[in-house]
């Protein structure tokens, strides 16, 4: 898959691309409702004689339009779409940078720049989809905006038990620890990568030995609490249990530093500096403060013995 940078205004014309079927939306999660509107552009491009193509946007535009200064937690930051869409077959990925003056763009302009300008001959979105400035352009004016130019197709609202798919509702759902529903919605459990740096070393000396992981990317943070966890290091993958939260038990007072930490089963090794990923399964507990060392110890057993069985169970 071929990745384009693209900043407002571009230089890119007609001729530089191929015919295009394009999917159209932020695409945050890449979820099963995003996956049905990248297909099917996928679809038709082999139906057609087409390339298939997707076009994302960086950062999300709030970050741009609010009128605070906001930090965005994404679900799939830009290299995890980048990754996700990739799989899917994709020919070409065009992330626009969302900037003030891209988003000043009049419908019309961000058609003809930014559709017919790339060779685009079909564009596929969700029924939600809008565009240009103040998102007046919808998926009811797309067509007449394309003027002939190109095709049209609109996905309709997807449901999983009656809940729409979107990032929105897999957002709370993963805010709230339901990992299992947040899976059902995006078709895959949710995963953060980072790098293991040293920590306190406290794990160690309880005998439930911990990587502390630094997130590489400004991922959504699931729910304070235990979970379990599978882990990957070097291309393998291990059962774990993760704890993410603030260690009251030991919590200088003022601290305020989160902190998530990997207990891998059945695995001793040294670690540190590795690219990791964690992929949350389910909440076991919320964190507590114990009255001594003796009775974490005993809970952070029961926490691992939770696990062990979820994964024999997962694994049957």
């Amino acid at each position: 898959m071929k990745v384009l940078m693209i900043n407002y205004p571009h230089q890119l014309s007609q001729s530089d691309f191929p015919p295009l079927s394009l999917a159209l939306g932020f695409f945050d999660g890449v979820h099963k409702g995003h996956q049905k509107v990248i297909s099917t552009a996928h679809d038709i491009a082999i139906k057609n004689g087409m390339k298939s193509a997707v076009m994302t946007f960086d950062p999300h535009p709030s970050v741009v339009l609010g009128k605070e200064r906001k930090t965005v937690q994404y679900i799939t930051p830009l290299e995890d779409k980048i990754d996700l869409i990739s799989s899917l077959g994709i020919d070409f990925l065009f992330v626009v940078r969302f900037t003030s003056s891209f988003s000043s763009l009049e419908p019309e302009a961000f058609v003809k720049e930014y559709l017919i300008n790339l060779n685009v001959k079909h564009v596929v979105a969700g029924f939600d989809y809008t565009y240009g400035k103040f998102g007046k352009g919808t998926m009811d004016t797309l067509s007449t905006h394309g003027n002939g130019h190109f095709d049209v197709t609109t996905i309709p609202k997807l449901e999983n038990e009656n809940d729409k798919i979107s990032s929105t509702k897999i957002r709370q759902l993963i805010h709230d620890g339901e990992m299992i529903q947040a899976k059902d919605l995006l078709g895959r459990f949710f995963v953060t990568k980072g790098t293991v740096v040293h920590g306190e070393k406290r794990g160690r000396k309880l005998g439930f030995p911990t990587a502390n992981i630094q997130l590489e990317n400004d991922y959504l943070i699931p729910k304070i609490g235990i979970y379990a966890v599978r882990f990957n290091v070097a291309g393998r993958w291990y059962n774990g249990v993760c704890s993410i939260g603030y260690n009251p038990t030991f919590k200088v007072p003022g601290e305020t530093m989160l902190s998530i930490e990997v207990h891998i089963l059945d695995f001793d090794e040294t670690i540190y500096g590795e690219e990791v990923q964690v992929e949350w399964h389910i909440y076991m507990r919320n964190e507590e403060k114990f009255n001594g060392i003796e009775e974490l110890i005993l809970q952070i057993s029961k926490d691992v013995q939770t696990a062990v069985k979820y994964f024999d169970w997962l694994d049957k």
